[in-house]
């Protein structure tokens, strides 16, 4: 690995009875690669596993390196990783607000098509 490259992995169980490795590898100045053996990770899409960690969570982390997860959340910083899953958060709480809406509408029309 070059010099200016820094990576970290982490044992993480899933769903799988094998857990998961999570790799993080940093670029300087501001890229980070993460990648997954998951299968959602292996196909390249949304991976939990990733994000977690991203998030500081060290929860499903079995492999002895938990107290790194701090120094990849450092990692994500300033990065356009970071910029991306700040909208993918504003999304999900948009989502979320959408989804409740709906639910009410739903609720207010099957009584309305019940009662007339």
């Amino acid at each position: 690995m070059g010099a200016n490259l820094k990576e970290i992995s982490f044992a993480v169980q899933g769903s799988a009875a094998e857990p998961y490795e999570v790799s993080f590898i940093k670029k300087p100045p501001t890229t980070i690669i993460a990648l997954c053996s998951c299968p959602a990770g292996q196909n390249g899409q949304y991976c939990r596993h990733r994000l977690a960690i991203i998030d500081g969570n060290a929860t499903g982390i079995v492999s002895d390196n938990r107290d790194q997860v701090m120094l990849v959340k450092e990692w994500i910083s300033g990065t356009d990783l970071e910029n991306v899953i700040s909208e993918y958060r504003d999304l999900e709480e948009r989502a979320a607000e959408i989804n409740k809406a709906l639910s009410n509408i739903k609720r207010k029309m099957a009584r309305i098509m019940q009662n007339g």
